[in-house]
This record gives structure tokens, sequence and C-alpha cells, in this order.
């Protein structure tokens, strides 16, 4: 690989104006696909074979109008006032016969015709029904509905229009990348001492992200791919963009401190630091695919979004930043006196007055009482992930729709009017076809419907056309996210065997509020299958880098525990409501249902990343000579500024995406932010140097059976060390060539 990356780094340097070109092409080619194919994003949720979504596409077959997706329109009269008066009745008569008329609108319930009246008789609740889905609807129809309110409103009665034709997860601003950036750029100088240095790896992550957003936008036209996957795909592109050029860019700076020739510079950075960018964005690449075994279509889209934005970030740091390494030449090489050259000296031991790195001295705290720093960092990660125990998972809907907004104002009004059930109703399709008595069979139906534990309302049962089946809404006195609302779905389902066995009609349920259930419930079912496949997957790729036992089982538990910590974090935050008002969540309650997959395939990646570049410099100071704990401060002595500013750049791209974040992507961006802090500061830089001192020379035995069955991946570029000359004293003279495995790591400086 470090053979391979070597020619790529050299023929970029070398043929920077071709590859620059190139990557503009993409760019070119990029938008012409959005302009000739691009469509628009698809929010529903989906589990193909699930017994909700079955129904569903009966539905679609037998009955579109109730296959679709659906609107309400929610009328309150004035204080002291009932919407029953004759001029309201009439306005809210009028209003729904102008909704009637709406495009793409099939059919609607007068609620005075229908008596859709709340107890107090202030306020109606008419529904309006759409043949299509909510991906479906044309961008002015939700519009052109809300226009037909005009009547109502003369009338001096409230009119607030929601339902589930109305999608929840809408972000509210566009600067969250801006805020990112912002920060990266500030840590980027920080860490470089140049501001020139610093804008390079800013520059190269926004173009892999702009490749993939447009790459994304171009296939929504084909394809049917949420709005939370571009958004997941620009946090990713971004966070896994910038570190992976600071990697390459340290290294390489790193080299020309010593007085190494520009070209040779940039080849051997791509060669080695590129080793661990590859090795680091295959982790992550295979995680995020690996969210397809979930058998979630809208989760697949997302986690193959995620992979690409990764896979070009990869492919932009490995070409994209040696050609502008070309075109940068001398400016990146630190100047003799700089900030930036007495710390590469300081971090070598050489020069005047050199003393210890931050990182050094934090890995010399972390190992002075190995055991104690072990339990505080247990004690403290297990106490954080104790709210943990009460994760509850659930889709958002738009009672957790910005406050404010049309939907949420609906929704609320429905739920104190009406009853928090009359958001979320239930379909129970009814095949009669096999029942002696049709019309008997759907009438029992409908008795035990009104008697069942749970039920607010069921209403009138629509015969479908052919008279063979009947489709009967039944309103739950619980809200859609509520756990009695599921326990009433499980009992409709439970019972569908007895009453097919008494009428001869088979009974499911589904709708919207029934099809987000299945969603949320496969999701909980595959999480600890999905976790024992990523801990598997971070086992064997560590024993094959690392060649020991120990160290994956210790990063392993190490990433379950920040794992842990971080949905106990959410749970604290999104569920009991503890810094909710200051990180502006609008409403608590079940947490978004992707989020623990999605979780742990982002943070596998990112934990493999700091394991890679915090425990290669300790074992490559070990197979060198050095004792256990010189080979730990080793690793800390070189890695930890680097890690560090790469940490800080996660937490600050993520954090960027909390507030004014979808109802979705906030949560998901908050446990990522959380998740990298935990996982890069107390388990990467804390954690594990007490480990590895604690257990000594015993952190890199591996059985010699196993040792020769593991392929060699050669990540720190022996071979390439093997394959080039070296010289005595003069090696580091510009041009002369330097082994790539020596100091290899000292680019995480």
């Amino acid at each position: 690989m470090a053979s391979l990356l070597y020619r790529l780094g050299r023929g970029a340097f070398r043929h920077r104006r071709a590859v620059l070109a190139a990557w503009l092409l993409v760019l070119t080619a990029a938008v012409t696909c959005v302009i000739t194919f691009g469509g628009t994003t698809d929010d529903e949720f989906t589990v193909p074979g699930s017994p909700a979504q079955t129904a569903m596409d009966t539905l679609k077959k037998e009955l579109p109008s109730a296959a679709g997706t659906s609107a309400q329109i929610v009328f309150v009269a004035p204080r002291g006032h009932a919407i029953t008066e004759p001029r309201y009745a009439n306005a809210v008569s009028a209003t729904m016969a102008k909704a009637d008329k709406a495009p793409q609108v099939v059919g609607v319930t007068d609620p005075v015709r229908n008596k859709v009246i709340s107890p107090d008789r202030a306020a109606a609740l008419g529904q309006v029904r759409y043949q299509v889905t909510r991906a479906g609807l044309d961008e002015d129809s939700l519009t052109s509905l809300e226009k037909t309110t005009g009547p109502a409103k003369d009338a001096g009665l409230t009119v607030e229009v929601g339902g589930s034709a109305y999608g929840s997860s809408k972000s509210t601003g566009h600067t969250k990348e801006l805020m990112g950036a912002a920060v990266a750029l500030v840590v980027l100088t920080i860490t470089f001492g140049s501001l020139f240095a610093a804008g390079m790896p800013l520059l190269t992550a926004v173009a892999g992200v702009a490749v993939t957003m447009l790459g994304l936008s171009a296939l929504t036209g084909v394809l049917t791919i949420s709005s939370t996957a571009p958004s997941l795909a620009s946090m990713l592109g971004l966070a896994v963009g910038v570190d992976y050029a600071l990697f390459l860019l340290s290294r390489h700076r790193s080299h020309l401190a010593t007085g190494m020739d520009t070209e040779e510079s940039a080849a051997r950075a791509t060669a080695t630091a590129g080793s661990a960018i590859v090795f680091a964005g295959l982790t992550v690449i295979i995680a995020l695919c690996g969210l397809s075994v979930v058998r979630i279509p809208f989760l697949t889209v997302m986690g193959v979004a995620g992979a690409a934005a990764v896979l070009i970030a990869v492919g932009v740091s490995t070409t994209l930043l040696p050609a502008l390494m070309g075109f940068a030449g001398d400016r990146l090489r630190p100047k003799p006196g700089s900030r930036a050259a007495r710390r590469e000296q300081s971090a070598r031991g050489t020069g005047h007055g050199s003393r210890r790195t931050m990182g050094e001295r934090w890995g010399r705290l972390a190992i002075r009482r190995p055991l104690l720093t072990l339990l505080a960092v247990l004690v403290g990660l297990l106490a954080v992930a104790v709210p943990a125990r009460d994760l509850q998972l659930a889709l958002p809907d738009n009672g957790s729709a910005p406050v404010g907004s049309s939907q949420r104002q609906a929704y609320d009004t429905v739920s104190d009017r009406f009853g928090p059930g009359f958001n979320g109703p239930l379909l129970v399709h009814a095949d009669t076809s096999h029942a002696p008595d049709p019309h008997a069979a759907t009438a029992s139906l409908v008795k035990d419907l009104k008697t069942a534990d749970g039920v607010a309302a069921v209403e009138k049962p629509q015969v479908i056309d052919h008279g063979e089946a009947a489709v009967i809404q039944v309103v739950p006195k619980t809200g859609p996210s509520d756990q009695k609302t599921k326990d009433l779905v499980q009992h409709i389902r439970d019972e569908a065997p007895t009453w097919h066995e008494r009428t001869g009609a088979e009974v499911s349920v589904t709708g919207t509020t029934a099809v987000n259930i299945d969603v949320s419930e496969r999701l909980a079912s595959s999480l600890i299958p999905f976790a024992l496949v990523v801990v598997g997957l971070s086992l064997l790729l560590l024993l094959l880098v690392f060649r020991s036992v120990v160290v994956p089982l210790k990063a392993s538990l190490g990433f379950l525990l920040s794992v842990a910590a971080t949905f106990g974090a959410v749970v604290a935050v999104f569920q009991w409501g503890w810094l909710a008002s200051a990180l502006g969540v609008p409403e608590t309650g079940p947490v978004v249902s992707i989020l623990p997959v999605l979780v742990m395939a982002v943070l596998f990646g990112l934990a493999m990343d700091y394991e890679v570049f915090m425990v290669s410099r300790m074992r490559e100071a070990h197979v060198h000579g050095a004792a256990p704990r010189e080979a730990v401060l080793a690793g800390s002595r070189h890695a930890s500024r680097v890690v560090t500013a790469a940490a800080l750049i996660m937490f600050a791209v993520f954090a960027s995406f909390i507030p004014g974040g979808s109802t979705m992507l906030k949560p998901i961006a908050f446990a990522l932010a959380v998740g990298v802090f935990i996982d890069a500061f107390l388990i990467r830089m804390t954690l594990v140097p007490a480990v590895l001192a604690l257990v000594g020379r015993a952190g890199w035995w591996l059985p010699k059976w196993l040792d020769r069955l593991l392929p060699d991946l050669d990540i720190e570029g022996e071979r390439l060390a093997a394959d080039q000359p070296t010289g005595g004293d003069d090696r580091h003279r510009p041009g002369a060539p330097v082994a790539v495995g020596e100091n290899f790591h000292e680019n995480l400086r």
C-alpha cells in the first residue's frame, strides 16, 4: 500500500495542474448531472416486508386515497363561542369545499357534517386526503391548501394546517457548515502556526463536500434519498476531510522541517500518513455500508451517502492535497526560529531549551498511577452511561416540529382539543373476501375495536368498491410515539387470528403511525447484532494492524464504553430534558430511532482513526526496543497534538449542526459531538495509555501461530524503506531518500 501511495503522491505533485483540472472536471460534471437529473428528497420511512408496510402496499392498490398522505385543518372558535354556531359552521364547510378543489386533493372530511367536534364544542377537525405520499406532493400543493382557509379566517376563526403531509425535519438554517469550518480554521491555525497552511485542509475538505453534495443532488432524480442523508454526508465529509488533510499535511511539514525536498516530502507523506488515512477511511466506509444489514432502505441510503463522503475525502486527501502541496512549494516549510519549527525540535527532543510537549505531559499523568486512571475513567463514563437504560426510540412527528410552525401548532391544538391519538390514527384493513358475511364480519370487527383498551374512537368503515374489503380508522387515546399506542398496534395484531377464525376476515393494521412503529422496532432489534458486527470488525482490523491481542480487545471495549456514555448523554438531554432549552430542543421524548445504529457506525470509524494514530507510534517505539512506558510516552508525545486538533475539529463540525438542526439531525449531531469528545480525550488519550502501561509487554503479545497466519498490511511502509537506498548523515538533505518507517508517526505531532 505504501509503495502505491508513494507513487500516487509523487505523481500528483509533479502533475499538479492535471490533477487540479481533473477535480474541476469532476465538479463540472456533477453540476451538469444536478441540472439534468436532479430531483427532490423523500423523507418517507418504509420497511419492506413489515406487517404495516405490506398492508399499506395492499391499500395502495385497493384504495389509493387511504394509502396516501393526509393533512389536517383545525378550526377554533373565539373564546366563549361554539364552532357549531351557524356563521362559524358555514365558514368551516366553505373552507373544506375550497380545500376539496386544491391541487392533488382526492377527498375531504367536513367536520361539521361528520361531527368531528371537540368535547367543548369549540374546535373542529377537518381532514384532507391525498392519493400520493408526502414525497409525491408538488411543491405548491400545501401552500395552495393553506390559502383555502380564507373563509374561516374571515369569519374570525383561528385556523391551523398540519398533519402527516407536513414534514417535521426541516432545518432552520444553512450556516452550520460555515460555523464548523470557522472553528476548524482557528484550530488548524493554532496547530500549524500558519494561516496559509491552515487553509489548505479546509480547501480540500470543502472541495470533497462539494463533490459529494452535488453527486447526491443528482441522484435524487433516480433514487429515494432522504433530506437527512445530504446533511449527514456534508457533516461527515467536512469533519473527516479536514482531519485526513491535517494528518497528511502535518507529516509533510514534519519532513520539510528536516530540510527534505518538497517533492520527496509530499510523496513520503502520502505513502506513510496516506496509508493510515486509507485504513482509517476504510473502517468508516465499511461501518457505514454495514448499515445495509438492518434492511431499511432510507437508512441504507444514509449509510452509503456517508460512506461516499468519506471515500471522496480519502481521494481528495491523497491526490488533490499533494497537488496543492506542489503549488505551495517551500511556503509550507516552517521558517527557522518560528513557533512551528521550535515545536518540531521540542517533539524530537532536539534544539536548545527543548521541553516536553503537552501530549507527553498528559501521557505521563495518565500512566503515573495507571490503575487509578483506569478506575477513574471507568467510573466516570459508567456514571454518564446510566441514563442509557431508559433509551426509548421512535421516529419524529409534528410534535417535535419547530415551535411556532403551522404543523406544530396544529399538532398541539389537536392534542389539547381532541386528544393526542387524533394526531396519529391507525388504519385497520379487513379483507372479507373469504368471510361468509362480509358486512357482519366488518360490523363485528368495529364492535370489538371500540371496546379495545387504548381506543378513543372508531370511524365508520369505508368499504372498498369491490365489497370484499373495508378500511377502518381507529384513533388511539395516546400519541403516535407513546408506548401505549405501540401496545394497541400489537394488540390488534395479536387478535387478528381470533377475528379470522370467528368471522373469516383477515385483519391487518397500517397507516403512518403503524409503519413508523415497525421501523422503530426493526431498528431496535438490529442494535445488538449490528454492535456485534462492528465490534467483531474492529477486533479483526486492529489485530491485522497492531499484531496484538490486548490492543484490539482494549480498543473494542473502549469503543463500547464511549458509545454507552454517549447514549446516556443523549437520553439525559433529549428524554429527560437536561440542558434542553440551552441546546434548542423543542420537545423531549423518545430518541429518533436511527440514532443508535448510525452513531455506532460513525463513532466506530472515528474511534479507529484515533486508535491507529495513537497506538501505531507506541508500537513502533516498542518494536525498536523501547520499554512499555517509554513506548506509551512516545505515542503521546508524537500523536496527541494532532489527535487533539482532529478531535476538536470533529467536535466543532458536529456541534455546529445542533443549533438550527432538523428534528432528526439535532440528536444525531449531539451524539456524534459528545461521542468524539469522550472517545478521543477520555478513551484514546487517557484510558489507552493507562491500560498499555498497566499490562506492560503483554500488551504487544501475539501467538506465533497467529502471527504466521495474519497478512502483513505494511501500514508503516517498511517495504518501501527496504526499496530505498539510505545514506549516512546526509540522509535528510534535500532530495535524499529517507526510510519511510523511520519516525513514521512524527506527523502526528
